[in-house]
C-alpha cells in the first residue's frame, strides 16, 4: 500500500472522547478471474462439484508436475486493467510466495510481486449525498487461489477441498483513499459492476469469487498515517462496512486510552460485529519471494493489448453519461440504472421511441420496487420490456390514466398477458367523453354546493373536488379533462 502523506478526498470524522479522528482504508479486492480452466491447469473452475472433483495433477502439487499459463487468464486481467483506465505493464514476473497452508499443496502460492501485469489506475464512485471522489490503483496481480479447509464434518478431522486450488485470481490493490465506510462501500460496489460490465469476474461474493481484505487505520486530521490493521476476507458489503466501523472505533479507543496499534492481520465475526487478532502481519520479506523458475516472465505485445482495449464493451461511466444526454435522466436516476448491466439493457429496451424520463420512472420506481421487494433481479421480471413499454405508450395515447396503469402492472405482473388486451377485455380505458365526465363533476359539485362556494374563494380546493370525481369515475375519467372542467364549473381561473 501507498503511505505517503496526502490530504483527505472526503473527510468524514469520527468523533472520540479527545477530539476528531479520521478512518484511512484501503481494499485489497481478490477477484475470481471468470474462466472455465484454472491459471495454470486445464482443470475446470466450475462451483459446486463434489470435492476434489476439479483437480488436475498440477493442482494437487504431483512431482514434476509444471505450470502453464491459461493465456484466457491473462487476456482478462489486462481487459480488467484497462476497465480501469490502468496501466499495462508489457513484462511482469510471477513469484512464489512462500508460506504454509494446508489446502495448498505446492507449500507456496503462484503470485506477482515486483512485476505485475497492471500498475496504476483509477476508479471514479459516485456517493449516496452526490458526491463523486476518484480512488486509485495501485496495481492489480494475477494470482492463484488456495483450496478450502473444512473444519465441521469431523471432531478432530479437517478436510480439504482442492477444487478451488489453482483458480485465477485478480487481486486489485487500491490507494488508501478512501475515509469512510460508505465510501468503502460504494467503491467496492462500482468495482463490482466495473468486473462484471467487462465479464471479467462475476462478483458473486456469496460464493466468494469476490472477497475483500479491508486494510483500516486511524489519524488526526492532517496528521500522517497510523499504524494499519488488515481485517481477512470479508465476503459482503454490508460486511465491509460494518467491519471498518468496528475497528476504527476499536482503533481510537485503544489510542485515546493512552495504548498504541499492533501492526496486524484481524478477522470480522458478523455475529458480534467485531474484530478479533487473527496473526501478527507479516511483511513481504516474511513470504520470501522469488521470481518462480518453471515460468518464464509475461512479456506482451502492445498490439495485443490495443485489440483488447479496442472490443471492451461501454462501460458504467460512458453509458451513465450517454444516459443522461440521450434520455434527459438525472445522475441519480442514470447511476441507478447502470449498476447492473441488463437493468440498463432493459431500460433501454422500454426507452426505446419513448420519452427516457418516463421509461425511467416506471422501471426504477415500480419495476426494480417491486423486484427487490421480492429479492429478484430483472432477470427474473414477470413483466418483458414490451409489456412494460405497452403500459406506457397508453398513458401517452391517453388510453388509461396513471392510476389505471398501475393497477395495470400488477395485474401484468401477477397475471402476464398483453396489455392493451387486457385493458380492452377489463373496461380499463380512460373515459375521455366530455359529456360523461361533466355530468360527474356536476354531480360532485351539486353534492357539496358548500365546499363548492369554499373552493371559489380558496382555489386551492379544488383538488378535492378532482379527487372526487376521479373516485366517482373508479379513475377513469382523464384528470387532465376533470381539472379543467372542475375549474370551469366553479369559476375558479
Amino acid at each position: 500500500m501507498n503511505e505517503a502523506v496526502r490530504e483527505p478526498v472526503s473527510a468524514k470524522l469520527i468523533e472520540g472522547a479527545t477530539g476528531a479522528w479520521e478512518v484511512v482504508i484501503g481494499m485489497e479486492i481478490h477477484a475470481q478471474v471468470t474462466s472455465q480452466a484454472k491459471l495454470f491447469s486445464g482443470a475446470s473452475t466450475a462451483f459446486g462439484g463434489a470435492p476434489n472433483s476439479h483437480v488436475s495433477l498440477v493442482d494437487a502439487a504431483m512431482p514434476g508436475m509444471l505450470p502453464v499459463i491459461n493465456e484466457y487468464c491473462v487476456a482478462q486481467a489486462i481487459r480488467t486493467g484497462l476497465g480501469l483506465k490502468a496501466e499495462i505493464n508489457l513484462r511482469s514476473v510471477f513469484d512464489r510466495k512462500n508460506y504454509f497452508y494446508p489446502d495448498l499443496p505446492q507449500g507456496y502460492q503462484i503470485s506477482q510481486y515486483k512485476y505485475p501485469i497492471v500498475g496504476e489506475g483509477r476508479v471514479l464512485v459516485d456517493l449516496p449525498d452526490g458526491e463523486t471522489i476518484e480512488v486509485g490503483i495501485e496495481r492489480i496481480h494475477l494470482e492463484q487461489d488456495a483450496g478450502k479447509s473444512i473444519h465441521d464434518l469431523h471432531p478432530t478431522k479437517s478436510y480439504v477441498d482442492l477444487n478451488r486450488s489453482g483458480v485465477a485470481l485478480m487481486e486489485i490493490v487500491s490507494k488508501p483513499d478512501l475515509r469512510s465506510s460508505e465510501e468503502a462501500k460504494a467503491y467496492v460496489t462500482k468495482l463490482r459492476t466495473i468486473l462484471r460490465y467487462l465479464g471479467t469476474c462475476d462478483g458473486n461474493m456469496e460464493q466468494g469469487n469476490l472477497r475483500a481484505d479491508v486494510n483500516v487505520s486511524v489519524r488526526r486530521p492532517g496528521n500522517p498515517f497510523g499504524t494499519r490493521c488488515e481485517i481477512k476476507n470479508v465476503n459482503s458489503i454490508r460486511f465491509i462496512g460494518q467491519a471498518i466501523e468496528s475497528e476504527a472505533r476499536r482503533q481510537i479507543d485503544i489510542i485515546e486510552d493512552g495504548g498504541t496499534i499492533d501492526q496486524e492481520t484481524r478477522l470480522f465475526d458478523p455475529k458480534t460485529l467485531e474484530t478479533r487478532s487473527m496473526r501478527s502481519k507479516e511483511e513481504a520479506h516474511d513470504y520470501r519471494y522469488f521470481p518462480d523458475p518453471d515460468l518464464l516472465p509475461l512479456e506482451l505485445t502492445q498490439e495485443w493489448v490495443d485489440t483488447l482495449g479496442e472490443n471492451l464493451p461501454e462501460l458504467p461511466d460512458e453509458k451513465k453519461a450517454r444516459f443522461i444526454a440521450d434520455y434527459g435522466l438525472t445522475p441519480y436516476d442514470a447511476s441507478v440504472l447502470v449498476v447492473e448491466r441488463e437493468n440498463a439493457q432493459y431500460f433501454e429496451q422500454v426507452a426505446a421511441g419513448r420519452d427516457g424520463k418516463a421509461a425511467a420512472n416506471w422501471v426504477i420506481n415500480d419495476l426494480l420496487g417491486a423486484l427487490n421487494r421480492q429479492g429478484h433481479g430483472i432477470t427474473d421480471s414477470p413483466v418483458s420490456a414490451d409489456q412494460l413499454g405497452a403500459i406506457i405508450d397508453m398513458i401517452g395515447e391517453g388510453v388509461i390514466s396513471g392510476k389505471i396503469a398501475k393497477e395495470l402492472f400488477e395485474i401484468v405482473w401477477n397475471e402476464g398477458g398483453d396489455p392493451r388486451v387486457i385493458v380492452e377485455e377489463r373496461g380499463m380505458k380512460q373515459v375521455t367523453d366530455t359529456g360523461a365526465i361533466e355530468a360527474a363533476v356536476d354531480e360532485v359539485i351539486a353534492a357539496n354546493a358548500d365546499k363548492a362556494e369554499q373552493a371559489r374563494a380558496k382555489p386551492s380546493m379544488a383538488g378535492w373536488f378532482v379527487g372526487q370525481v376521479m373516485k366517482a369515475t373508479q379513475g377513469k375519467a382523464n384528470p387532465q379533462a376533470v381539472n379543467e372542467l372542475v375549474r370551469r364549473k366553479l369559476g375558479i381561473e
